[in-house]
């Protein structure tokens, strides 16, 4: 009675887990389901991304131009020639002229020297009263020295035309000298300013206005007298 009791036991049990694995296999013909392992990646959503959309970059065609460069010497010095006009305070505006030698102490500040020669003319008191002239020929002689300091206050460029240019400055200059007039040696402030330009590597353009302050008392009454110098040169590099 107790063998057939295991026996039923047995039976049952076998039966029973054949059953189940009947359950797990799926029926033939039909496709396995996916894993969630199996699945790609890049196929699921992921909601926390953002598609970003780019445009496309462009590449602009820049056409460079060719500039060149003027070869400016580099020496220190200049020496010119200039000429204009002069108009010495109560004898007229005469023509004058004369030589300056520059020393460039660095890009921006320079010694001048300045030898000038003028003429003085007649007096409108000469001219009202019909007397002899106050100076005499080798009196109005007016013939000057000066040592000057400048600074080139604007340096920059000056376009001619769409493809030329010059470099420039605008510069101030002040200074002391003597000038020879009047049968005196009077003691001369000047101070101006000029403006220059660079033609090429070895010539420059100044245009300048002066003023030369001194004191003289040849027409009776003594007093500082203002003498405006206007002038155009050409200057030497060397």
């Amino acid at each position: 009675m107790e063998s057939r009791f295991w026996v039923f036991l047995l039976s049952a049990l076998l039966l029973s887990t054949g059953c189940s694995s009947a359950a797990k296999k799926p029926p033939s013909g039909s496709p396995a389901a996916p894993s969630a392992s199996t699945v790609p990646e890049s196929s699921q959503p992921n909601p926390d991304k953002e598609i970003i959309q780019t445009d496309p970059v462009i590449q602009p065609e820049i056409k460079r131009r060719e500039v060149q460069e003027s070869d400016i010497n580099t020496e220190n010095f200049e020496i010119g020639a200039f000429f204009g006009f002069l108009s010495i305070e109560d004898f007229g505006t005469n023509p004058v002229y004369g030589f300056r030698l520059d020393y460039h102490i660095t890009e921006d500040v320079f010694l001048q020297g300045t030898i000038g020669q003028s003429e003085a003319g007649s007096t409108s008191f000469d001219r009202l009263s019909g007397s002899p002239p106050i100076l005499s020929d080798d009196q109005s002689q007016y013939t000057y020295y000066t040592v000057a300091l400048g600074y080139n206050l604007l340096p920059g460029e000056a376009f001619i035309t769409r493809n030329t240019t010059y470099n420039t400055a605008l510069y101030l200059i002040a200074g002391a000298g003597n000038t020879e007039f009047a049968g005196d040696d009077l003691f001369t402030i000047t101070w101006g300013a000029g403006y220059s330009i660079t033609a090429n590597s070895w010539l420059a353009i100044h245009l300048d206005f002066r003023d030369h302050l001194f004191d003289l008392a040849v027409t009776g009454e003594d007093k500082t007298t203002h003498n405006f110098e206007v002038t155009i040169g050409l200057n030497y590099y060397f």
